[in-house]
């Protein structure tokens, strides 16, 4: 059993939190570190190729190709904030995380979702303008809305997760330390308070549906209204063009948004849900957006796809 002395000064906020992993599965935790290991480093490569290349090559300096290198970057940071620690935790049983750091991961955890979220919905307005008014596309994105769009989606993070930290240090512990998670999460931390945490609950679930809800709503708009125009389209093949790259993008944004949805309310309302079940679906919301995004938004668009293959056969 892990444990560690909590000092009785301490009560109120303790020192340091217990992360225990996953649930009912400390036995494989070794093995189970390989496949997350494993994904991790796709991740990192993934993400680095696309970032060096659109960097690198000035024709990919478009307004599509600069979204999906913020997306790159926030899909860095987000697996980096939790999966060292869980590898950690998982190899070298190294459970223990200072209580500031915990409030850290907690808010890059969520502040970078947020981010990533809004980079989406500037993704999908990006596809909206270049089909549904490829005429106005220069004028309506050029590099100054663009850097605008980029400071809001990461101002608005900021902006409404930071009140998450208020309210967990408003919070007393009596001693209670040990998360049972891979990662410090907002609700996983207060459920550990000998106090009411409503207004963390409340907070929670109002930003989790008018920020993120209403990001998904205006994501479905904008895919609705392509399918609209796509259909117009006179020519057969690039009708299957664009639903083949749409088709693409809406099943990441499904990755993403599906299993995260799944890990919020499984905290509110899925008291019946096993709970290695929940953290892990709760790591791969983290995870596999990083995994798959390179691939899909990358590999998927001729341009980068023949810079990869002219960079990777020595080619400039």
């Amino acid at each position: 059993m892990v444990s560690a002395p909590v000092p009785n000064d301490t009560t109120f906020h303790p020192s340091t939190f217990i992360l225990l992993g996953i649930p009912g599965m400390r036995d494989q935790h070794i093995w189970a570190a390989i496949p997350f290991c494993f994904m991790y480093i796709l991740a990192l490569v993934g993400n680095g190729t696309i970032l060096y290349i659109i960097t690198k090559e000035r024709t990919l300096h478009k307004p599509m190709y600069l979204f999906l290198c913020l997306l790159s970057i926030t899909d860095l940071v987000l697996c980096s904030t939790t999966l060292p620690k869980m590898l950690t935790i998982f190899w070298l049983k190294s459970h223990i995380i200072s209580y500031q750091g915990c409030l850290t991961q907690m808010f890059f955890v969520h502040t970078i979702f947020a981010t990533e979220s809004a980079v989406l919905l500037a993704m999908a307005f990006d596809r909206y303008v270049a089909i549904c008014r490829p005429l106005h596309y220069a004028s309506i994105l050029n590099a100054v809305v663009i850097g605008k769009i980029g400071l809001a989606c990461v101002v608005r993070g900021l902006l409404f997760v930071f009140p998450f930290v208020i309210l967990i240090e408003r919070l007393p512990f009596c001693g209670h330390h040990i998360i049972p998670h891979t990662y410090c999460e907002h609700m996983g931390i207060a459920k550990l308070a000998c106090a009411s945490i409503r207004p963390n609950t409340i907070y929670g679930l109002t930003v989790a549906l008018s920020v993120t809800g209403m990001d998904v709503v205006l994501i479905a708009t904008s895919y609705g209204l392509i399918l609209r125009a796509v259909l117009r389209l006179p020519s057969k093949d690039a009708q299957f063009q664009a639903f083949s790259t749409c088709g693409a993008h809406i099943c990441v944004i499904l990755v993403f948004y599906v299993p995260a949805f799944f890990s919020f309310f499984a905290h509110r309302f899925g008291q019946q849900i096993p709970p290695h079940v929940h953290i892990v679906l709760a790591n791969l919301y983290l995870l596999m957006p990083p995994v798959l995004n390179p691939l899909v938004y990358g590999i998927n668009t001729k341009q980068i796809r023949l810079r990869i293959f002219d960079f990777f056969m020595g080619r400039r």
